[in-house]
């Protein structure tokens, strides 16, 4: 199995807990300050790495401290970063700001985590994969990024994040194997977040995965569609959970993840899906984007869940 790639924004995220979000013109008093790399595709990356799978990270950073924060920190977690571009400016900082129910507001400058463009791809930046697996970023770097990882024969999976009503996606979402979307994302591209819609978009060419947060999620890839209602726990911070998610779904299906040697080799969707869940409910437990869990902690919580 080559490596699995991810494309997309490399951050600084600055986490400040509070009692609870401030009304307008409102204060609010600071419980707890947490800082560390975050952003979507990075989140993802340092996710597989932690399953102890081989992860790649396609992005840039600034040439400040910030940058170079997160750069060393995605290399202690075993990311190949070779891919990864330095560029004249400002890291991207984003400032999370979680309330006791593990609700987020973030603020973010503009920084450089798209300054990679598609005139900066070259084919060697997806050698060696198996799979690309693709956050918000340009849409033009996007298509150029689909283009290269079909030619090399590498399965592609996206998933556009909260900006997908902003961004014309459109024409690259049927591109791919596997979309991944939440529900307000859902009925921005198919003007629902269940039901014939979704399963009519979905068929033996592309799987489409709507994540439900506590809900769990559902999996459209033909025939009936498959729920897993997740698993309850806690919630502390939600920041980086549906990035988890994507990381266990990958890992259970392009990754070979499994549990036992009865289960390798046969993702099924409602095992897929457990493990997907499952990992962004170990996410939501911890504070920070990278909070997500390793192959041990997976498999215990999923065999003490699922027993």
């Amino acid at each position: 199995m080559g490596q699995l790639l991810a494309a997309g924004h490399i951050n600084w995220d600055v986490t400040l807990r509070v009692s609870a979000l401030p009304e307008p013109d409102g204060e609010a008093r600071i419980t707890e300050q947490h800082r560390a790399g975050g952003g979507s595709a990075a989140n993802v990356a340092s996710a597989l790495a932690g399953l102890e799978l081989e992860a790649g990270l396609i992005g840039s950073v600034g040439t400040d401290e910030q940058g170079r924060m997160a750069v060393r920190e995605l290399e202690a977690s075993g990311v190949d970063v070779a891919r990864v571009i330095s560029v004249e400016g400002e890291t991207t900082v984003k400032y999370l700001v979680v309330d006791d129910a593990g609700e987020v507001m973030v603020l973010a400058n503009d920084g450089v985590n798209e300054a990679v463009g598609p005139e900066d791809i070259a084919a060697e930046m997806v050698a060696g994969a198996s799979h690309l697996h693709l956050t918000g970023q340009r849409p033009a770097t996007a298509a150029r990024l689909i283009d290269l990882a079909h030619e090399a024969g590498l399965t592609v999976s996206f998933d556009p994040g909260r900006r997908v009503d902003e961004r014309d996606f459109s024409p690259l979402l049927d591109q791919v194997d596997v979309l991944l979307v939440n529900e307000l994302e859902a009925r921005a591209v198919f003007g629902a977040d269940e039901g014939a819609e979704i399963a009519g978009a979905a068929g033996p060419e592309r799987t489409i995965v709507v994540k439900r947060g506590a809900d769990g999620a559902s999996l459209y890839a033909g025939g009936e569609p498959v729920h897993h209602p997740g698993f309850a726990v806690e919630a502390v911070d939600t920041t980086g959970a549906g990035d988890a998610f994507a990381a266990g779904y990958l890992a259970a299906t392009v990754g070979g993840f499994a549990l036992d040697e009865a289960t390798a080799g046969t993702p099924d969707p409602e095992r897929v899906l457990a493990m997907a869940n499952a990992s962004g409910a170990l996410t939501v437990q911890q504070a920070g984007a990278r909070s997500a869990p390793t192959r041990e902690a997976l498999a215990a919580f999923l065999a003490e869940r699922t027993a």
